[in-house]
């Protein structure tokens, strides 16, 4: 008989970054090294654990712009190039090191997986969401939704019509790929303001997440702490993150990724080779990027030592035993405390599972094979399998929080980015207009089209990675540049349909280049 739970929760997520007016475009990259180095070798650990039946339960999120982009046929031929070079990369780096037996296996072994990549690729026919609605429609995983391009709640509550337009498009768009309805979201960023559940609640949604203290500082405070869900008053359930579950794996000085047997990521041949011999392999530009061919593992040392697969292998059971361990002892604890089994919610980011560290799909396959064969205290439970056999929660207004800087909203509003909110609050105002002046008319044809674009451009500028980017300091001139295209296509699609001078030329090549959501409907925003 077990004495808890366990749900592990995975927030899959990427900006909508698809570019069909450039051959080559470096930010397009993020989402071939995601398929290449999380999702596919994800796929791969469920195909293995379901092939052994083992029975393991997970929570995945898989935001709108994320699926968007997988299923998208002019990114799938791109990346089908993408790891048609990697794969004859990694024949050269067999050849070329042929007299290292120490990076030669490493180069036999990359060789491996990414011809390993391409079949599993191929087999799901370039869409590997495929694979995740099968995995789902086997009762393995619950795939839950996110806002329609991650717009950062807690800075739009000024115009709950664009929340509720995130909501409401993220729904349908779940809706029309996994052939039912979402029941739970992950808020981006983690961000929560009080009142927003009921939002949650019309657009049908029964349960999200928020960072500890969301549950923690709520009115009244919670019995149990963030080890069972609370109740809104509109009936939607919040989970809280359990603090010392994610530490263990996320913090950069106690966490498993950072242990000195992994995989070394800034080291990568792309930056390490001869320019001439890796020239065909980087940016057409001569821009040196990461190839994902890495020879060397962590080590602590200015004098890197070669990774060495069998030992990070056996580091990575020790680890999944470790946190399976911590987690029995916690949940044992917890339950002669609270008299009744804990919930423990352990969210991360999907990405830090083999992009950031390359051991990471292997660690999570270890573990649901340790907690299948290995142990009998806590069981794998996923939000909805919880509510349905504990429907008795605590009702508690959560607090205002999010899981970034500090806590709260401070990495989307701050100085290099607080400039967006004025252009963005505007433009969400006058999408309400537009779209409750044309709410009894029906248009067709070009207007249609126009009224249906300009809210796509209001929600990709809204995305919250525009501000996260400008607040890291990193790639700001892409955010910079992604944030003003897209108010200002808004703006001129507003002055268009209200003049009545629709170009549909240039409506037409907009609609070519962001061309997510297909059967959006301008008449939520309202």
């Amino acid at each position: 008989m077990n004495k808890g739970y366990l749900c592990i929760v995975l927030h899959s997520h990427l900006p909508f970054v698809r570019h069909p007016e450039h051959e080559n475009f470096l930010e397009e990259d993020w989402l071939f090294e995601a398929i290449t180095e999380t999702y596919i070798p994800l796929i791969d650990a469920f195909e293995k654990l379901m092939h052994d039946k083992v029975d393991f339960r997970v929570t995945m999120s898989l935001t709108p712009t994320l699926i968007s982009m997988l299923s998208d046929p002019l990114l799938e031929n791109r990346y089908r190039k993408h790891i048609n070079r990697l794969i004859e990369l990694a024949h050269k780096e067999v050849e070329r090191t042929r007299w290292q037996p120490e990076f030669q296996h490493l180069a036999v072994t990359y060789l491996n997986n990414f011809c390993r990549s391409r079949e599993i690729f191929e087999r799901y026919h370039g869409n590997i969401v495929l694979a995740f609605k099968a995995f789902q429609d086997a009762g393995k995983i619950e795939v839950v939704t996110c806002a329609a391009t991650h717009g950062f709640f807690p800075l739009m509550d000024t115009h709950r019509d664009s929340v509720r337009a995130q909501l409401r498009v993220a729904v349908s768009h779940y809706e029309s790929v996994f052939g039912r309805k979402p029941q739970g979201i992950w808020l981006p960023e983690c961000g929560y303001y009080p009142g927003q559940d009921e939002l949650l609640r019309e657009a049908g949604i029964k349960f999200f997440f928020t960072d500890a203290h969301g549950v923690l500082h709520g009115t009244p405070r919670p019995k149990y702490g963030v080890f069972a869900p609370v109740y809104c008053k509109s009936g939607v359930a919040c989970f809280g993150r359990d603090l010392e579950s994610s530490k263990q794996v996320w913090s950069s000085v106690e966490g498993y990724p950072g242990d000195h047997c992994y995989r070394e990521f800034y080291r990568d041949i792309g930056f390490d080779l001869d320019f001439e011999y890796i020239k065909p392999y980087i940016h057409p530009d001569g821009i040196r990027i990461n190839t994902g061919i890495k020879y060397f593992r962590i080590t602590g040392s200015d004098e890197k030592q070669p990774y060495s697969p069998a030992l990070a292998r056996e580091k990575t059971a020790e680890h999944a035993g470790n946190f399976m361990f911590n987690r029995e002892r916690q949940v044992e604890y917890l339950y002669g405390l609270m008299h009744k089994k804990p919930l423990i919610i352990s969210p991360y980011d999907t990405e830090l599972l083999g992009h950031w560290w390359y051991e990471g799909p292997m660690w999570l396959e270890y573990l649901f094979r340790k907690i299948h064969f290995d142990q009998k205290t806590i069981r794998l439970i996923t939000p909805s399998e919880y509510l349905a056999e504990n429907p008795r929660n605590q009702v508690v207004t959560p607090s205002m929080s999010s899981w970034g800087w500090k806590g709260y909203s401070e990495m989307w509003l701050q100085g290099p980015n607080d400039w967006i909110y004025r252009h963005l609050h505007k433009a969400s105002e006058r999408m309400s207009e537009l779209a409750r002046s044309y709410s009894e008319t029906h248009p067709n044809g070009v207007l249609r089209r126009a009224l249906n674009q300009a809210l796509r451009e209001l929600l990709l500028a809204q995305s919250s990675d525009w501000a996260f980017i400008l607040g890291t300091g990193t790639h700001t001139s892409y955010a910079v540049k992604r944030t003003k295209e897209h108010i200002l296509r808004f703006s001129r699609l507003y002055e268009d349909i209200r003049s009545n001078a629709i170009d549909e030329s240039w409506l037409a090549d907009i609609e070519s280049k962001d061309n997510l959501f297909p059967e959006i409907d301008y008449r939520v925003h309202q």
